[in-house]
């Protein structure tokens, strides 16, 4: 199998967990490359869910090595909650975890700040998760960040952790009346985790770099979706991080020139969590009961997502900037039954159609999304093993999908399992 970064095309959610688990199968390693336990990756095996948010999905198939990238900020208090999720359903990571030395450190004030903040806002909230993401990776840009390796050497820790102690209480007392945390109370907690992380630890690109040498196959494994690229999405709402393909190499230590294969997941509609722009967006009380059928609530904080119709102005944008080769759609069964279909080609805004995304918050809040019809269909596609024997209005959908996003459907699923998916053309 080539190597392969699998990204999400939309605001995420797009069902990226369950293409990498397929994918997984054939892979040597599986790495992720950022973002941290703010987004969660949903996988169905044999009936059973499993939800994970820090671990790399392929870790549901035994003997795969997974790694966490340098481009990840990790909670240690949810790390090891999964680690011990999993192996009440039996699956040890032990051997197969690694963590890059360089990933940064999620810290308790990370989290207060996050809130904090966010509080504050009031109008111009961003709608994070609160788990600490964005004030992490802020340290590890203002570098005074805490890195894993960082916190297995006492000494270094202790100095690193007093001044962003000091630092922290001081924005506390003076910004947000907070008063803030003790410097031996994160201290004892953190050598805790310290003892605890030491066995995962791990030169995460030479350890890739190796891999390659030997012709492994690694699947690169990226959270949330290319609209909230902190360069390329609806800026400022956005996440911390590039979730785009392009942080696959900065997030891992893998030269672009390694990459054979960046696929696209697209939901065969769109949805979105949190506060920002949404063109497609359906109206609350047109939605009836889609959102429960279709199950959109957030993997990680249970949060009801926004649903709309399918956005090609963002698929294009999302195609040009992870160079995609080939588009991953799921949940086609959630469409069954609607009839009429839509998919948005353009932004109407002051009597010029916008073809192409455009970076401009306020376009994007006050366009009207110019619309093409396409009928439903009435036969339910679950179960379909062929492509040839989804509804014909369901092939044709896909197709126009296909052609205005500019990139060939090489999956399309039909439901949650890992059965219910399509290889085109196979």
């Amino acid at each position: 199998m080539p190597n392969i970064i699998v990204v999400g095309t939309q605001w995420g959610d797009e069902g990226k967990g369950k293409i990498i688990d397929i994918l997984s199968k054939d892979a040597d390693c599986i790495a992720r490359y950022q973002g941290g336990n703010n987004a969660g990756h949903t996988v169905v095996v044999k009936g059973k869910k499993f939800i994970l948010h820090l671990i790399p999905s392929g870790i549901l198939h035994r003997g795969k090595k997974c790694i966490i990238g340098n481009g990840v900020v990790v909670d240690p208090k949810e790390l090891f909650k999964e680690i011990e999720e999993l192996k009440c359903t039996g699956l040890s990571v032990d051997g197969r975890l690694f963590i890059s030395k360089q990933a940064h450190i999620i810290f308790p004030y990370h989290r207060v700040l996050d809130k904090l903040r966010e509080s504050k806002k009031l109008s111009e909230r961003i709608g994070t998760t609160g788990r600490g993401i964005g004030p992490c990776y802020s340290d590890k840009v203002a570098r005074c960040g805490i890195r894993l390796v960082d916190l297995l050497d006492d000494e270094v820790f202790r100095k690193k952790l007093r001044f962003n102690i000091d630092e922290k209480n001081e924005i506390f007392k003076r910004c947000y009346d907070f008063s803030g945390f003790k410097y031996n109370d994160v201290y004892k907690e953190y050598k805790e985790y310290a003892s605890r992380l030491k066995d995962f630890a791990a030169e995460a690109h030479l350890m890739l770099y190796k891999e390659l040498s030997k012709r492994s196959s690694i699947l690169f494994e990226g959270a949330q979706g290319t609209l909230l690229d902190i360069d390329h999405g609806t800026y400022p709402y956005v996440t911390s991080s590039n979730s785009s393909a392009g942080g696959a190499c900065s997030g891992t230590g893998v030269g672009p020139t390694n990459i054979d294969k960046v696929i696209g997941v697209i939901k065969a509609y769109t949805t979105r969590v949190g506060e920002g722009p949404f063109p497609t967006e359906i109206a609350e009380e047109d939605l009836g009961s889609f959102r429960d059928t279709a199950g959109e609530y957030g993997a990680t904080t249970g949060r009801p997502r926004r649903c709309g119709w399918f956005d090609a102005v963002i698929a294009r944008h999302s195609a040009v900037i992870n160079g995609l080769d080939e588009l991953a759609v799921t949940k086609l069964d959630c469409l069954n039954g609607m009839d009429p279909i839509f998919i948005c080609t353009g932004y109407g805004y002051k009597g010029r159609v916008y073809k192409d995304f455009p970076n401009d918050v306020k376009i994007l809040d006050g366009c009207r999304p110019v619309y093409e019809k396409h009928p439903g269909w009435k036969n339910n596609c679950a179960g379909v093993k062929d492509f040839k024997k989804l509804p014909g209005n369901a092939r044709s959908y896909l197709k126009r999908i296909s052609e205005l996003v500019g990139v060939k459907i090489s999956m399309v699923s039909v439901g949650s399992g890992r059965d219910e998916t399509i290889f085109v053309g196979k």
